[in-house]
């Protein structure tokens, strides 16, 4: 195996991606991580774990077991069931290899999916409608601050070595057994969040455990600012690698943060760190709108998109960081929402006004909806933001074809009148019948004509 995987390194094709790499090109096993002496730290009982064992996966252990392969739990699901959480994902690791695994389970007739996954040591078989995740082990042998060129061992401490935090680090045994080879279960009931080894190594690895680092912060933390001084002089450090992370992986990560324990104070530990520009905010973010705005909605429920948008002065600057985080289409247009109405003094009458923007939109209402309930929130207008919660939008009586029989087959005329008339029931507060509002048919062109009118005099 090693010597096949020498040659893939030394192929030409590959010389000029190694060259750039050469402080990480040594094997994880030259790290000098401390582990511990004996891993096999504890025996949990069934009751603790059993509930993993379902038909379909009893199924994918069988073949394991048949075929003398070692087959453990690893990475967030033992922390879970270490904590007591029913974890929502089980991953697994293997002494098997890609190639062992495949032939193996397709010699007893499991289907395999997501084949994709080969190249990077993970198979994944599907049982009765449930898919399950299987990794060789494997040590990075060159890595670039995101992708690693891994080689596949049998060696559960380098394995274990390769990630990122020590309560990831953990495996669970199938008889119950949890191997905890760098104190990963001491630093979880400390609530600790510590790097494998050291920070700055792990770090330069992949910068996106920067974020990570963040992330399992506020899940498992318990207070928000008892942080380790190293660790932060190492994400300080190694911050400016940030830029080589995708920003689609970025927002993934970001977004969890600040919707997570801690959420706003972890957010203002990364902008005190210098990582805002790396990430795409503003040299100079709006730090007093974001602590005014976090303030006074405590209670609330502010999406991330929402407390992410304080930062941002104007429209332009979402649209740039758009272009680095890449929002999906529903959180660039309730950015751009909040920023154009967040200085609007809410009545009332600011309220009728929005739900009529909201029955305007019948193909939305949803998410026209929901924007407005953010902005609420941000505004921290709660007995408007109450009010309007209990609301239903209602469905319009009035369709266009409804207009149209009255001798209006202009589609850009149509959608005014329809407008409008939205408007004239909104001042009735929705009582107005159909056959009235048709009946205003007529009103509404006469306006339309003057508006015209006094357009063409000016």
């Amino acid at each position: 195996m090693k010597c096949l995987f020498r040659r893939y390194l030394l192929h030409p094709c590959r010389i000029p991606y190694l060259s750039r790499f050469q402080s990480f090109i040594n094997p994880i096993i030259n790290y000098n991580l401390k582990s511990r002496s004996n891993a096999a730290i504890m025996k949990l009982e069934p009751s603790q774990y059993g509930f993993i064992f379902s038909p379909q996966l009893t199924t994918v252990l069988q073949v394991f077991d048949k075929y003398k392969y070692e087959i453990r739990l690893c990475g967030g699901a033992v922390r879970d069931i270490l904590l007591g959480i029913t974890p929502t994902d089980l991953d697994f690791a293997t002494t098997a290899t890609p190639e062992e695994m495949v032939q193996m389970l397709t010699k007893e007739n499991i289907k395999l999916v997501n084949k994709g996954g080969l190249k990077h040591g993970t198979v994944t078989s599907h049982v009765d409608g449930v898919n399950f995740e299987v990794t060789t082990l494997r040590i990075d042998v060159v890595t670039d601050g995101r992708r690693a060129v891994v080689e596949f061992t049998k060696d559960w401490k380098l394995d274990a070595g390769r990630r990122d935090l020590t309560v990831n680090s953990l495996f669970l045994g199938m008889d119950g057994t949890v191997y905890d080879y760098f104190n990963g279960y001491e630093d979880l009931k400390k609530r600790q969040i510590k790097f494998v080894g050291d920070a700055k190594q792990r770090i330069s690895e992949d910068f996106l455990r920067i974020l990570r680092y963040f992330r399992f912060y506020g899940r498992l933390a318990s207070a928000p600012d008892q942080h380790d001084t190293y660790i932060l002089e190492a994400i300080r450090e190694k911050g400016n690698g940030l830029k080589q992370v995708s920003g689609e992986r970025i927002w993934s990560e970001l977004s969890k943060i600040l919707e997570g324990n801690y959420g706003p104070e972890l957010m203002k530990t990364i902008l005190n760190l210098g990582l805002g520009p790396h990430i795409g905010l503003p040299n100079q973010p709006n730090i007093d709108e974001f602590d005014k705005v976090i303030y006074q909605s405590k209670g609330l429920k502010l999406l991330p998109i929402t407390m992410l948008t304080t930062l941002l002065k104007e429209q332009q600057d979402l649209i740039e960081l758009n272009n680095r985080l890449k929002f999906r289409v529903f959180e660039r247009e309730i950015g751009l929402f909040l920023i154009e109405n967040r200085n609007e003094h809410w009545t009332l009458d600011t309220l009728k006004k929005y739900k009529i923007k909201v029955i305007q939109n019948p193909s939305k209402q949803g998410v026209m909806k929901l924007y407005i309930e953010q902005l609420l929130m941000y505004k921290n207008e709660r007995i408007i933001l109450d009010e309007f919660e209990k609301w239903t939008p209602l469905k319009f009586p009035i369709s266009g074809n409804m207009i149209r029989t009255h001798g209006i087959n202009d589609g850009k005329k149509v959608g005014i009148i329809m407008r409008k008339l939205v408007e004239y029931w909104a001042d009735d507060d929705f009582k107005t019948s159909t056959e009235e509002l048709l009946n205003l048919i007529p009103k509404v062109e006469n306006e339309l004509s003057s508006n015209a009118m006094i357009q063409t005099k000016n």
